[in-house]
């Protein structure tokens, strides 16, 4: 199972992935699917860098760029604007936020 890390450092928020071995990987941006901050991600508020973080965060936690696109603004609503300035979400705690209806406002 995935896990999604993220933080505030000195060079600006971080998010990394791991799958359960010793490796991490960046979260890419996933630019390709809505650009609405090219130069990163946050989170905490509703703006356009936690808009580009929900989308990423769904698109690699479901492997489902339409399913991503279809719930990452009620996601960014839901769950990042209120992360604190480290966190850690699993893959399972976004899938559910999909599969959960009660957990969206659509």
């Amino acid at each position: 199972m995935k896990t999604y890390h993220g933080a505030r450092t000195a060079e600006g928020c971080k998010v990394s992935v791991s799958d359960g071995t010793a490796r991490k990987r960046p979260l890419g941006l996933r630019l390709d699917l809505r650009n609405h901050s090219p130069a990163g991600f946050e989170w905490g508020y509703g703006g356009s860098g936690p808009a580009q973080l929900a989308l990423a965060l769904l698109a690699d936690a479901c492997e489902n760029d339409d399913v991503a696109l279809c719930h990452y603004q009620q996601f960014k609503r839901a769950v990042i604007a209120g992360l604190p300035a480290s966190w850690t979400l699993t893959e399972a705690d976004i899938q559910r936020f999909v599969c959960e209806p009660r957990n969206r406002d659509d």
